[in-house]
């Protein structure tokens, strides 16, 4: 890896270097991460799994993504809004997700606050996208150093603040710049991935909602 953290590929691809070249993870790096996410449900189901990340890898997470899923209701968070203490007990007992009281309770508050933002903006995406960051709000350069010195932003601090106030919970300002990443309200590939030109031009289509 070179100081600007580009990493070369075994298909000559320049990229970001925290996929470690692992399969999955450059398969996430190469499909998924930063390209831009107006689907309620996914970006329901991002804020959830980055809430199950806390302390852990994302890595961890991704190989557990389709167990989380299935565990809850493919993260319809109308469905989840239900779920009650018997399916609080069944999320413990199942071994393919990551068992932890509290993270589950959250998930299925956050779930019940998800609908009441739906409810008053019309989509997650309309609240969500609302506070995409501005030209001027984002660095000239997105390098390694960038990254490391950015675990949280303003907009991150902010979001994160007006979540709790809504009665989200396991929505730090750390966890909610990881999903502006993931999501792409934000384009934090760096320069040199061959990711960052084709996420920006996804980007400049989109309609925001």
């Amino acid at each position: 890896m070179s100081a600007t953290g580009i990493i070369i590929g075994e298909d000559g691809r320049s990229r970001c270097h925290w996929h470690a070249n692992l399969p999955d993870y450059l398969r996430y790096h190469d499909e998924e991460w930063g390209r831009p996410v107006t689907d309620d449900i996914r970006l329901f189901e991002k804020i959830c799994l980055e809430g199950f990340q806390s302390g852990l890898s994302w890595l961890t997470i991704l190989r557990k993504r389709e167990n989380f899923r299935a565990a809850f209701s493919g993260f319809d968070f109308d469905k989840v809004a239900l779920f009650g203490d018997e399916d609080v007990a069944r999320c413990l007992g199942d071994a393919g997700i990551i068992r932890h009281r509290g993270k589950i309770v959250s998930t299925i508050n956050n779930a019940k606050r998800a609908i009441a933002l739906r409810d008053e903006f019309g989509s997650l995406a309309r609240y969500f996208w609302r506070y995409e960051p501005g030209h001027n709000e984002r660095p000239v350069v997105v390098d390694r150093e960038h990254i490391v010195a950015n675990p949280t932003t303003p907009t991150s601090v902010i979001i994160s603040k007006d979540l709790k106030k809504r009665g989200w919970t396991f929505v730090g300002p750390t966890t909610v710049y990881a999903f502006m990443q993931a999501m792409g309200l934000v384009n934090d590939h760096l320069e040199g991935c061959f990711c960052r030109p084709e996420v920006e031009a996804m980007r400049s289509a989109l309609v925001r909602p």
